[in-house]
């Protein structure tokens, strides 16, 4: 592979990948703090294309990620992919900084098109894709009395309860449905947290494509935008993480209406979007 358009990367000369301050109002022994900054790492698609004699280009490939060593990513993928040898050139633009493109074999690197891969038409960037989300989801509707943080805060140790694969290797991800009374209706474990995710939306879906009303969705991982996509696709209107959720996460939980809980345990959390349906 030769020399990319943007020069010798090294990581030392990169910035570091993206963060942003976000307001979340955290609940801490019993009771309710005051609203304060905290530093949420950015997720956005990174789109791969493949650029063709004549001035046209098709796309291949496009990933979440934080933006950030673009390059060092897309060459990880290529080598992964064995398709290092078939490119000779790969760039980024100021205009186009969610885009990596591509030039070499275009037999070989057409040929790796994923399935479902984001068109030009829908554009590559974090607005276009809750604008998409938009037209697909309908804002997720909430008849139960408002949770409890106690409940809350409970949900993941009930989830782990649920998770034997993790308990004997702890490599796996789990995702949990539960009812407005903390029952887990459904545990489901993968190495991917997406999977985990497909797995119980595939097996606990009704006639009408959407989950049973007034559930929670609880998963043993961060959350990103895929989660957050998925949840809303399936109609769940509260989604409850053990870890951290992206920008992209947040933005797409406010422009929707879902409740969105990242860093939950035992006795506290952070919520970051649809607090009216929680208590207090």
């Amino acid at each position: 592979m030769t020399a990319d358009r943007m020069g010798t990367e090294s990581a030392s000369d990169l910035p570091p990948p993206q963060l942003t301050s976000l307001p979340v109002r955290r609940f801490v022994g019993g009771a309710w703090a005051d609203w304060q900054d905290d530093l949420v790492a950015a997720e956005e698609p990174l789109e791969l294309r493949v650029q063709l004699p004549g001035g046209n280009s098709e796309p291949i490939s496009v990933t979440m990620r934080t933006p950030g060593h673009d390059l060092h990513l897309v060459r990880g993928w290529l080598h992964a992919e064995g398709l290092g040898g078939a490119v000779q050139e790969l760039w980024q633009t100021s205009d186009t900084p969610n885009v990596v493109w591509l030039r070499g074999d275009e037999l070989l690197l057409l040929g790796a098109r994923r399935t479902g891969t984001t068109s030009s038409a829908c554009g590559i960037c974090g607005s276009g894709s809750v604008e998409r989300l938009m037209l697909r989801a309908d804002p997720p509707v909430w008849t139960a009395a408002p949770l409890s943080p106690a409940l809350i805060s409970s949900l993941p140790e009930r989830l782990r309860e649920a998770q034997p694969a993790f308990q004997a290797t702890g490599g796996l991800h789990a995702a949990g449905l539960f009812d407005p009374g903390g029952t887990l209706m459904a545990a489901f474990e993968d190495v991917g947290r997406h999977n985990a995710v497909d797995k119980l939306v595939g097996a606990c879906l009704g006639p009408a494509q959407v989950l049973p009303p007034n559930r929670v969705l609880v998963t043993s991982s961060r959350a990103g935008f895929e989660i957050v996509q998925k949840a809303l696709l399936a109609g769940v209107a509260v989604v409850v993480t053990v870890g951290a959720p992206s920008t992209l996460a947040v933005d797409t939980a406010v422009s929707l209406g879902l409740t969105l809980v990242g860093f939950a345990r035992a006795g506290r959390f952070n919520v970051y979007a649809g607090a009216e349906r929680l208590e207090g």
